[in-house]
């Protein structure tokens, strides 16, 4: 991939829905990105566009996590036992 292309495609990627993709494809999009940019030999044009690429990404990481969170708050409140939680943290279970 040139450099051109590079940052092109982390600029177009960046306004092409990531909200709808899924937590694990904007995982690993995340870890190439960071990859791409640790490694260097970047543009500053190219690095800008990576890293906001990277910032949507992880927006988008958190969005899931935050999601599952709340399902898993949710079940446990269900269950009516809002302290198994904490007792497996405990050993207790």
């Amino acid at each position: 991939m040139t450099a051109d292309t590079a940052a092109d495609t982390a600029a177009g990627a960046a306004g092409a829905g990531t909200a709808a993709i899924g937590y694990e494809q904007a995982r690993d999009e995340l870890v190439e990105v960071v990859r791409r940019l640790e490694a260097g030999g970047t543009t500053l044009e190219e690095a800008l566009a990576l890293w906001e690429r990277g910032e949507e990404l992880a927006r988008v990481c958190r969005h899931w996590l935050e999601g599952a969170r709340a399902r898993l708050d949710a079940a446990l409140a269900r269950e009516g036992d809002p302290g198994a939680e904490a007792g497996e943290r405990d050993g207790a279970r």
